[in-house]
């Protein structure tokens, strides 16, 4: 099942011709690094930067070649690995747009930076401004101005919702850099991103989810507060002033830190105490920003900053980013209502007998019978009922929306909306290809099973390729077993006795207690609409069982049956599940059933050569999972049964909920885990298979 994955050799060189004119502007800088020895000494002390270099003073003096030729230079050795690394925007737009885009960002970028920039400090210097004075003055070399317009519109090129959070990064990043540090190179930076994103409009913040929103609004304020704490510690020299380390402002910063660590899980979920809290907190560093610029004009920096304990340079800087995050919260206010107590779907919520009236109207799928068991709650939509688990602020759906088909879209839609509003994370486990075509396009699907189905009508045990169950059979008839399709309830309190003393020696054998969620046990067994397959020895013992849950067709008719427990008795007939799933077949055949289906093995799917990480992760992690489980080996067991394959999926927003939702897929399978039991299997993985 183990497939290699790696790069190989031949496709690194493939991907390294679709870049070429990435790789030749990092040659020529190379070549000019080592030409001009700025690789290994500082070129801003060569007699030729001047000469080179561009900047207002350069421009103003007539050298217009300036913004060409300071491209391929750099003013200190340690630059080079960081110009080097940023190319990966030029690349990686080059590697999907082609040579010509990519050259055309890089050089607009680059040359619209350099003289933006100097136009800007030509119109600033006019001004009583220290630094635009001081900035005016300065002359740099690099080609940061193009590689950040290319980082821009590599960003630009991210699938929803990563675009989003690159943009604001980036945006983040820059503006921070230019209020805090604000060298000429950093306002050649923001200008070279802003015209991506003024051209480009590939950042549309008000197209995104509630979800997103309350994202963006948790990235603001832990980078905002990110920034107040390195701005204490590090010296600055923005357009407010500079400023020295530790040199005030420790306890504004320290309340800022203590208030955003106690909302930063609320804003997540979106909760209305947190957003409140959030909006004092940006009001007060946004006044207290006006009340130093008020009093400065008033009378002096310098005077006003021996009065009070803090740099009134950080003060402002901070209170304009507070603004902007403060802004923000207002505009997205509708993002934070949801409450820990909050209910999803159309209440009152529907009842586990509407969910098995609506089952049995409209139908299901193979596992929709496991809806029904307990630990789920039902979320009611207008085009159905969605069963789910709320686990560690996951709103974990079952299987697919119960309803009309033509109704599963809508059902999907409104589950998502509603589980978001209540700030829980939505997901769908084992859905089919319709529920993965009705969650919306930017989300991502899993696959994590799939259904084996064998289809009944004609089936016969004939031929060839049904050697291995036929000689089952034909054992067990010469062994005298007897076969029972019947319900728990009905057989006698000694036969209870025996599958219950069966089922614990299975349990009993494993570090971790009886999975749950699509895996039931003798309890859900119960039910009087799942059957029981007995096979029993002349002697009276129960070799093995097995049990089957009702596949509801429309209109209540039960069109197949879906395998759960499957348990022997130690000792017992050879292949009695052979034995057991070869007769329960043949009678639901006889009885007119569409379908059987051996549910699906988990982490068990055949991926394409194509599938690349999701199967590689999957590959390994089943190997993992192997000693503990032997899903892969139930995986080739259910083979002998030639079924055919329908894959099922987990659905969900993207890759950044599936932390949380590996941590409630695994509360929902192991409810009654304890962590000493959990240690005992990560010991059993560690030790891999048994002889």
């Amino acid at each position: 099942m183990t497939r290699s994955r790696r790069i190989t050799p031949s496709q690194a060189v493939s991907a390294l011709r679709r870049i070429p004119a990435t790789l030749t502007m990092v040659g020529l800088i190379l070549l000019v690094g080592v030409a001009s020895r700025g690789l290994w000494m500082p070129f801003e002390d060569a007699d030729l930067f001047e000469t080179v270099a561009y900047g207002l003073p350069n421009l103003s003096d007539g050298r217009w070649w300036t913004p060409v030729t300071g491209t391929f230079f750099i003013g200190q050795p340690w630059v080079y690995a960081i110009t080097i690394a940023s190319f990966w925007g030029m690349g990686y737009l080059e590697f999907r747009r082609g040579s010509r885009v990519a050259l055309a960002y890089f050089w607009v970028g680059q040359l619209f930076a350099v003289l933006a920039t100097a136009l800007t400090l030509l119109l600033l210097s006019q001004v009583p401004w220290a630094w635009a004075q001081t900035q005016a003055q300065s002359l740099d070399v690099g080609a940061s101005g193009g590689t950040m317009a290319c980082i821009a519109a590599a960003v630009g090129l991210f699938r929803a919702p990563w675009r989003v959070r690159g943009w604001l990064v980036l945006l983040g990043f820059v503006f921070v850099m230019m209020l805090f540090w604000g060298a000429v190179d950093d306002l050649e930076h923001l200008l070279a991103v802003l015209l991506i994103l003024v051209t480009d409009r590939s950042l549309r913040v008000r197209r995104t989810t509630v979800r997103e929103q309350r994202l963006i609004a948790v990235i603001a304020v832990i980078a905002l507060t990110a920034a107040e704490i390195i701005t204490i510690l590090l010296p600055t020299d923005g357009p407010f002033g500079p400023t020295e380390p530790v040199s005030g402002g420790v306890v504004d910063v320290a309340i800022d830190v203590a208030v955003v660590l106690l909302i930063v899980r609320g804003l997540r979920r979106g909760r209305r105490w947190s957003w409140v809290l959030a909006i004092i907190l940006g009001a007060l560093n946004v006044l207290g920003g006006v009340l130093v610029l008020t009093l400065i004009m008033l009378t002096s920096a310098a005077e006003l900053e021996s009065v009070i304990y803090g740099e009134t340079e950080l003060s402002l800087a901070s209170a304009f980013l507070w603004l902007l995050v403060l802004i923000y919260l207002i505009v997205v206010r509708r993002a934070f209502r949801a409450k820990r107590s909050s209910k999803l779907g159309i209440q009152p919520a529907p009842t586990l007998a509407d969910l098995l009236r609506t089952l049995r109207a409209h139908g299901g799928g193979t596992l929709s019978w496991m809806t029904t068991w307990e630990g789920n709650s039902y979320a009611g939509t207008t085009g159905g009922i969605v069963a789910y688990q709320r686990r560690g602020g996951v709103a974990l759906a079952l299987a697919d929306p119960i309803g009309p088909a033509e109704t599963r879209a809508a059902a999907v839609e409104e589950f998502i909306h509603t589980a978001e509003n209540a700030g829980l994370v939505p997901c769908f486990f084992s859905a089919d290809d319709a529920t993965r075509a009705a969650v919306p396009d930017t989300w991502r699907s899993l696959v994590v099973a799939d259904d084996t189905i064998v289809d009944l009508p004609g089936l016969s045990f004939t031929g060839k390729r049904w050697n291995s169950v036929r000689t089952s059979l034909n054992k067990a008839g010469r062994e005298e077993m007897t076969f029972r399709l019947t319900h728990l309830k009905s057989e006698p309190w000694g036969v209870q006795q025996q599958l219950r003393a069966i089922s614990e020696a299975w349990v009993g054998d494993k570090d971790l207690p009886e999975m749950r969620f699509t895996l039931g046990t003798l309890d859900e067994a119960e039910a009087h609409e799942v059957r029981l397959a007995l096979a029993v020895a002349p002697n009276g013992d129960v070799d093995g069982f097995l049990s089957w849950l009702p596949i509801y067709g429309e209109g209540g008719v039960v069109r197949g049956w879906t395998l759960d427990l499957m348990r022997r008795r130690e000792g017992g007939f050879g292949p009695v599940m052979e034995y057991l799933i070869g007769s329960s077949a043949t009678q639901f055949s006889e009885e007119g059933c569409e379908i059987m289906s051996l549910s699906g093995a988990p982490l068990a799917h055949d991926y394409p050569p194509d599938a690349g990480m999701i199967a590689a992760l999957s590959d390994r992690l089943a190997e993992a999972l192997e000693p503990v489980y032997g899903f892969g080996s139930l995986h080739r067991f259910k083979q002998k049964f030639h079924p055919r394959y329908e894959t099922m999926y987990l659905l969900f927003r993207d890759e950044s909920d599936l932390a949380a939702i590996g941590g409630a897929l695994t509360r929902a399978f192991l409810p009654d885990a304890t962590l000493r039991q959990f240690a005992g299997a990560g010991l059993e993985l560690v030790r891999g298979p048994r002889d």
